[in-house]
């Protein structure tokens, strides 16, 4: 038997091209020559992208060769020997090694049974599709999960967030019919561009203002606030794009409930502050390589949380907006499994919206396009956010009265761009 695997071991060799390495550094080098080399296409939105960029099945076998190579020869090396640097390229390149033999499997699988066509109605409508969901839904959350799982966290997370806005509800007074229908009076809603763009230059300085309560100072390009004109953009209330926030009016009146956790998200401490710092970040050959997206929504919604901290949500009803929000988002997450996964049809998907969420039935259809055409995508909202509060309740119960948040946030945003199981073992790791 051991001289069987030797000899498979050599083949493997001979098809990827892999060196033998004599040490982790040449390992490393190895790795990222021959994974630069193979052209592995970046994680598409789009399932049906992504099934349309799948290689020949010699292309796919090549590859195939190079990660049986790479987990062949990574066992030579004992984590006990190398440098806290080392490790990390280690666990890197043990994580996409196993995450790409992963999707190489499921490729020989579609190139062996490739449909005519393929259907754009959801991976539940494609040949193997719940394994297919089952590796999007791990590659988008960059951790290892299950669909079941985060089902059931989607459904706990619709339920809290459901109390916040009844409890906000209730403090209005009003009854529950009536104060849905007050939500959709004038005074909520902004026609005016400029006035738009007041709000939030406002909100922004408020913020700015008070960053120090929660964060640590570090140096950020300055954000311009912009009317976004792209259509592309259009289904969202805004986007942020290389400095610059973006809010989408397109001749509509703009819910003044969207300003305070859309800047917050969108610019600062959201996605312009994060990203700017995980720039400065020092990274390996091996980190460059990768993007991992299951934080970076995340940590978005994440510090949607902090608004008071951070002066805004000066009514309830300015925090209403974040629920609002918010609950479109837990709702998205059992939709998604169920359409996907599941094999809910349409009508099941928009009967679990309307009876989840009020006052948003406009949109309900968009949002099942959505996590039809992107599948597990949204999820990242929801999941990344719970992954940060839960450990920063972890740290608040270790450390007791020294807890420091500014602290706390830093041990993220210096880490740059990680897979979520990587982040959770540094981030909680006791200094």
């Amino acid at each position: 038997m051991k001289i069987k695997l030797i000899c498979l071991s050599a083949i493997l060799f001979c098809l990827s091209g892999f060196k033998s390495p004599e040490t982790f550094d040449q390992f490393t080098d190895e790795f990222v020559k021959g994974y630069t080399a193979l052209k592995i296409p970046q994680l598409e939105l789009s399932y049906v992208t992504m099934l349309k960029q799948i290689k020949p099945a010699d292309e796919i076998q090549k590859q195939i060769a190079f990660f049986e190579s790479i987990k062949s020869e990574q066992k030579q090396f004992n984590l006990k020997d190398l440098n806290a640097a080392q490790k990390q390229d280690y666990e890197l390149i043990a994580y996409e090694t196993g995450m790409n033999l992963q999707r190489l499997s499921l490729e020989k699988q579609w190139t062996a049974n490739k449909p005519a066509e393929i259907s754009d109605r959801g991976l539940a409508t494609i040949p193997n599709g719940k394994a297919w969901y089952a590796y999007f839904l791990k590659n988008w959350l960059s951790a290892d999960v299950t669909p079941d799982e985060i089902y059931q966290f989607g459904l706990a997370e619709v339920k809290r967030v459901q109390g916040h806005i009844e409890a906000i509800q209730k403090q209005s007074g009003l009854s529950e019919d009536a104060f849905y229908k007050h939500l959709n009076d004038k005074e909520f809603f902004i026609s005016n561009p400029k006035d738009v763009q007041q709000y939030f230059e406002h909100t922004k300085a408020i913020v700015y203002d008070n960053l120090h309560n929660d964060f640590n100072e570090h140096p950020i390009p300055p954000l311009k606030i912009e009317e976004g004109t792209n259509q592309a953009m259009a289904q969202a209330p805004g986007y942020y794009d290389d400095n610059v926030f973006y809010y989408n009016q397109f001749n509509k009146p703009y819910n003044k409930r969207q300003v305070d956790w859309l800047f917050i998200h969108e610019a600062v401490p959201g996605h312009h502050y994060k990203s700017c710092i995980n720039a400065a970040v020092k990274q390996s050959k091996v980190q460059q390589l990768f993007y991992y997206l299951g934080l970076e929504e995340g940590w978005g919604a994440y510090c949607e949380e902090l608004g008071k901290d951070l002066g805004v949500y000066k009514t309830p009803y300015d925090e209403l907006g974040k629920w609002e929000w918010d609950l479109v988002r837990s709702v998205r997450v059992p939709m998604d499994i169920g359409l996907n996964y599941y094999g809910w049809t349409d009508e099941q998907a928009l009967a679990f919206w309307k009876k989840n969420i009020k006052n948003q039935d406009d949109i309900a259809l968009r949002e099942i396009a959505r996590v039809k055409r992107w599948p597990a995508q949204c999820i990242t909202y929801k999941y990344g956010a719970g992954q940060i509060m839960q450990w920063r309740q972890t740290i608040q119960k270790r450390e007791g009265a020294k807890f420091n948040i500014r602290d706390f946030h830093d041990r993220i945003l210096n880490l740059g761009s990680l897979p979520v199981f990587m982040v959770r073992e540094r981030v909680l790791a006791e200094d």
